[in-house]
């Protein structure tokens, strides 16, 4: 399903948004966080909620996280960066735990706190539809994270150019990041952060693209919205409600107590006395 992430330029990818899906969810806590699709991304190792669960679209989801650990292992190994305390504790990958479709999700409303949809409206035949279902079962201030290819970069543009070539992703339907805010926007949610990133262009020799750092800067400086990823972190608001009284409520006197009496002042009679003397 994602054939694009076994090639250099996929793991270029995917060791970018796993940085950022680590530093968006360290911080979010709850009980409940469920993963939405692309097994060969370690979207909860960095959260520490006591229940957490992957949840696949497909024949054979077992097959998929087994890919997907192949596919973090290469990665890493690309990288070459040693793993912390933290990220060893957690490095054992999620088995999937359910298989359903994101437009369907078998979770009751208001049941999760936080939910991570890396590339899953990507792949999802009503990508709307997927938002509408996150808006339902996430919490009131619950955060939705979602990962996605940017049409509008040097990405989307080489793929325009080179449609025959195997190891860039279908870029045909990605949701860009300025459609995705307005439908965000008419769900209640507020986006909290967002970031873009991946500017080199796409090759599949990782020399190249080792030779292309430079463009990371140069293009976070430059052009910082056109970058092939994007990674958008967005808040569930629910506005709240003013229980109003009734205006007779408001100055009556419950059943069985005494009205309080005020004391009035004696009137002065100082006047009197002098007109009598």
């Amino acid at each position: 399903m994602h054939h694009w992430t076994d090639s250099a330029l996929g793991h270029y990818l995917l060791e970018w948004e796993q940085q950022r899906f680590d530093e968006a969810v360290a911080d979010i806590f709850g009980y409940h966080a469920l993963q939405l699709g692309l097994p060969q991304l370690q979207g909860l190792r960095g959260n520490r909620m006591p229940h957490r669960w992957l949840a696949l679209e497909g024949p054979d989801p077992v097959s998929d996280a087994k890919a997907g650990t192949v596919a973090q292992a290469k990665a890493a190994a690309v990288s070459q960066q040693q793993p912390t305390v933290d990220e060893v504790q957690n490095f054992a990958p999620l088995m999937p735990a359910l298989r359903t479709a994101p437009e369907a999700l078998p979770f009751a409303e208001a049941s999760l706190d936080l939910l991570l949809m890396p590339h899953t409206l990507e792949a999802s035949n009503d990508p709307h539809a997927a938002l509408r279902e996150a808006a339902r079962v996430l919490v009131p201030e619950g955060r939705l994270v979602i990962s996605g290819l940017n049409p509008s970069s040097l990405l989307g543009l080489q793929r325009r150019v080179e449609r025959s070539a195997g190891y860039l992703p279908d870029l045909s339907l990605g949701v860009g990041y300025w459609r995705l805010r307005d439908w965000l926007r008419l769900l209640s949610f507020e986006i909290e952060a967002v970031q873009f990133g991946c500017y080199r262009p796409a090759t599949q020799s990782e020399k190249w693209l080792s030779r292309w750092q430079f463009m990371e800067g140069l293009g976070h400086r430059c052009w910082p919205v056109m970058g092939g990823v994007y990674c958008v972190v967005a808040v569930k608001r629910v506005q709240g409600m003013r229980l109003m009284s009734p205006s007779w409520r408001k100055n009556s006197v419950p059943a069985g107590m005494k009205a309080p009496v005020t004391q009035r002042q004696p009137p002065d009679m100082s006047w009197r006395n002098k007109e009598e003397n």
